[in-house]
C-alpha cells in the first residue's frame, strides 16, 4: 500500500526533470560548470581588468546552479524565479554590450546575448520558461 503511495509522491517530486527536463537540466549543469569555472579562474586571476564582467559570469554561474537544482527537485517558484533573473540578465546585459561596450571591456556568459556560447544563453531561459508552462499545464 505505501509503495503505491509513495509512486506518485515520486514521480511527481521530479516531474519537472523528465522527458525534455532532462536535457534542460543537464544543460544547466554544463552551463553551471562552465560559467562557474571560467568566471572562477577570471577572478582569481585577471579579476583588476574587468571586474564587472566577471562578476557578472559569476552571477551567471550561480543563477545556472540554482535553476539546475531547482528543475532537477521540481521547486517551480525557484526555478521560475532563477530562470527569469536568468533572462533579465541576458537580456540586460547583451543590450549594455552593445549599448556601451566600455562597460564590459571583457566578454561575460551574457555578452551580446550569449554570442560566445553560441546564443544558447539567450535560449536557455526562454526553453526554461516554455517548459515550465507546460509542466504546470499538465499538472493542472
Amino acid at each position: 500500500m505505501s509503495d503505491t503511495a509513495a509512486a506518485p509522491a515520486a514521480s511527481k517530486s521530479r516531474e519537472l526533470a523528465s522527458g525534455p527536463g532532462r536535457a534542460l537540466v543537464a544543460v544547466y549543469a554544463v552551463f553551471t560548470l562552465a560559467a562557474g569555472a571560467r568566471s572562477g579562474v577570471q577572478l582569481a586571476l585577471r579579476f583588476d581588468d574587468a571586474p564587472v564582467a566577471y562578476l557578472l559570469s559569476a552571477l551567471a554561474a550561480v543563477i545556472y546552479l540554482l535553476a539546475t537544482v531547482a528543475l532537477w527537485s521540481s521547486k517551480r517558484s525557484v526555478a521560475l524565479g532563477a530562470i527569469a533573473v536568468e533572462l533579465v540578465g541576458v537580456l540586460g546585459v547583451g543590450l549594455f554590450s552593445f549599448l556601451d561596450p566600455d562597460l564590459f571591456p571583457e566578454p561575460t556568459v551574457w555578452s551580446h546575448f550569449g554570442s560566445g556560447y553560441g546564443y544558447v544563453p539567450v535560449l536557455l531561459p526562454i526553453l526554461g520558461l516554455l517548459w515550465l508552462r507546460k509542466a504546470a499545464a499538465r499538472v493542472s
